[in-house]
């Protein structure tokens, strides 16, 4: 009796948190592919996740901050969606590399061109963006999501600091520190690839100082059983000998 309700009181617990880690994974969320340092350029994916069982989501609209409006924004190519950019004037123009810009991208939006995105699948939405502004510590992207019933989610809410998450969080980027050096990088890609050489370098190290390890350590174990089966074979052939 016992035994069966610790067995109940687990599978509840479970359940309950299956239940709450649900939600977590169906936001809208954004990742950079790489570093997305202060003052550099990255690329970054918005993940957009099906949360219906029976509607495929047919649009995709993300709206850039305003605050911190991004000078360069381009879409990658993607099978199955149209994309459409929208720029708006800025109120006050920036600078970027001695050039004043008046306007800036202010809204990418993605609609499908075949079925969507179905039940039971997810789809990344890439832009490349820059220049990441250097007086902030993040970035937050108004999404909304629109299923062929004619369903909106808008993925607007900001997290405030110290309160539980909303029910539909708006997407944050999160920025890194610019290095030292002041290179910000011109791409995420170029700074993958120059991040893994000596990371690659470093494994096949590891794996060669690994094996070699074993190596020593197999040879090692052979020799003491090789040995100790010696002593054995002597001490048994001594003890032959002192009987016949």
């Amino acid at each position: 009796m016992k035994a069966s309700r610790i067995a109940a009181a687990g599978a509840v617990a479970a359940s309950a948190v299956l239940v709450l880690s649900v939600p977590a994974f169906a936001h809208v969320s954004v990742q950079p592919e790489g570093p997305a340092a202060k003052g550099g350029y990255a690329v970054i994916d918005f993940k957009v996740p099906n949360e219906r069982d029976d509607s495929a989501t047919t649009k995709v609209e993300v709206n850039l901050p305003t605050d911190h409006p991004l000078a360069s924004v381009m879409p990658q190519p993607l099978e199955g969606w149209s994309v459409k950019i929208t720029k708006s004037k800025l109120a006050k123009p920036l600078t970027i590399h001695d050039e004043k810009i008046s306007e800036a991208v202010s809204k990418v939006t993605w609609t499908a061109t075949g079925k969507g995105i179905e039940p039971g699948f997810f789809q990344k939405f890439p832009l490349s963006v820059g220049q990441l502004p250097e007086d902030a510590d993040a970035l937050v992207f108004k999404a909304i999501q629109t299923y062929d019933n004619n369903e909106v989610v808008r993925w607007i809410e900001p997290q405030k600091e110290g309160a539980e998450e909303p029910e539909n969080p708006a997407p944050v980027l999160a920025l890194s520190a610019a290095s030292e050096d002041g290179h910000h990088g011109s791409s995420a890609a170029e700074d993958a690839s120059d991040t893994s050489r000596p990371a690659a370098e470093d494994t096949a190290s590891a794996t060669s100082s690994s094996d070699t390890d074993t190596t020593a350590r197999v040879l090692g174990v052979v020799g003491i059983v090789v040995g100790v089966a010696g002593v054995a074979y002597g001490v048994v052939a001594g003890r032959r000998r002192v009987g016949a």
